[in-house]
């Protein structure tokens, strides 16, 4: 199937969605959430983009915002303040904002001339609707998925559809899922942890599994917020079935600010689909069946009847005729019952391993 193959850069979102949902576990699209790491740096945004695509995410994802837009002066922290000691989301925001639609205008042309996907999530109508025509498909924040007006605007335009579901209900995400479903458009929802960062006793990967149970219409994913490590995290997680992945992405995990350090860099990535690669190699054929490389096994591993003792011709066949041993090159017991009803064509020595033209009928 095409979605156990390595993908490349060009795999489009939307085919994942409207692939056969009966795959559970497939090749992950892989968004690396660049979000506001280039800190107002259009060439360190390009080198986020360059070193996403060398190591082998589909797409880049940035976040599309303004302070005044997205909190209030008074709102408090919800990260660990010992990593980001800002203490008010508007402050916060407010050191990251500096990009537009000019910046996120030319990102989306770099983008293409580096092979690899331009997504930004937009945090309010203006932006949504000067990323429109940059994206094929829309982003909705977990922060949003109970923001009703903002949903039902983002699906008027009739593309596809990720939404995160942090610090939400079933009955949130169902709510969610009916407003986009009302609107027609294709969605996927991933499983999110709403920590920065997400301890691993957090993560609480089984919640894919829900998901999946609970919404088997649509492809289930997983934004990753824990430290990236080995990147065992993301594995496990499309074992349980995840086909879309996103993690905060940084060219230096060293530096401060609340969205590098459990952010993974290229070096991660690599790694990640280095195991991916082993991963479906294990994976292999989703159809059981025997392979080409069993088959000497299939022949000399397996058992055939054999003559227990002497078996003069015309005798009728009795069990204590008969045992089983290996190899496989005559009458497979499986067959016992019909050899059973049958008498010897001709004298059979013992320990002959039987064949069809040993008996008759």
């Amino acid at each position: 199937m095409l979605l156990r193959q390595k993908p490349s850069n060009k795999m489009k979102l939307p085919e994942l969605l409207n692939s056969d949902l009966s795959e559970k576990v497939v090749r992950p699209y892989i968004i690396a959430e660049a979000g506001v790491n280039h800190e107002g740096d259009m060439d360190l945004a390009m080198r986020l983009i360059d070193e996403a695509r060398e190591g082998g995410a589909h797409a880049i994802k940035f976040q599309t915002y303004k302070a005044e837009t997205i909190a209030s002066k008074d709102s408090p922290a919800y990260w660990d303040s010992t990593k980001e000691s800002t203490q008010s989301q508007y402050k916060l925001f407010k050191k990251y904002d500096k990009f537009w639609k000019n910046e996120f205008e030319a990102l989306k042309k770099y983008c293409d001339q580096a092979d690899i996907t331009f997504l930004s999530t937009p945090f309010d109508l203006e932006s949504a609707v000067f990323l429109n025509p940059l994206m094929g498909m829309f982003k909705i924040s977990s922060s949003d998925i109970t923001n009703k007006p903002f949903v039902e605007f983002i699906c008027d335009f009739k593309k596809p559809i990720i939404l995160s579901t942090g610090a939400s209900n079933l009955a949130e995400i169902e709510e969610a899922v009916n407003w986009v479903g009302e609107k027609g458009n294709p969605l996927g929802l991933l499983h999110c942890i709403l920590n920065y960062p997400t301890k691993d006793k957090n993560a609480n990967l089984a919640m894919i599994g829900d998901l999946i149970r609970k919404f088997p219409n649509h492809r289930i994913g997983y934004s990753d917020h824990t430290l990236p490590k080995n990147m065992k995290t993301l594995e496990t997680a499309v074992l349980l079935g995840a086909s879309i992945l996103e993690k905060h992405f940084t060219h230096d995990k060293n530096l401060p600010g609340n969205d590098h350090y459990h952010a993974m860099d290229k070096e991660d990535l690599k790694v990640f689909n280095q195991n991916l690669d082993s991963l479906f190699e294990l994976l292999g054929e989703a159809e059981k069946n025997s392979i080409p490389s069993e088959n000497l096994a299939r022949q000399n591993a397996r058992r055939s009847l054999i003559a227990r003792r002497h078996i003069p011709a015309g005798k009728r066949i009795e069990s204590e005729d008969l045992t089983w041993k290996r190899p496989a090159s005559g009458i497979s017991p499986r067959e016992i019952d019909k050899v059973m009803s049958s008498t010897a064509a001709k004298d059979i020595p013992e320990d002959s391993i039987l064949q069809w033209s040993d008996i008759i009928g």
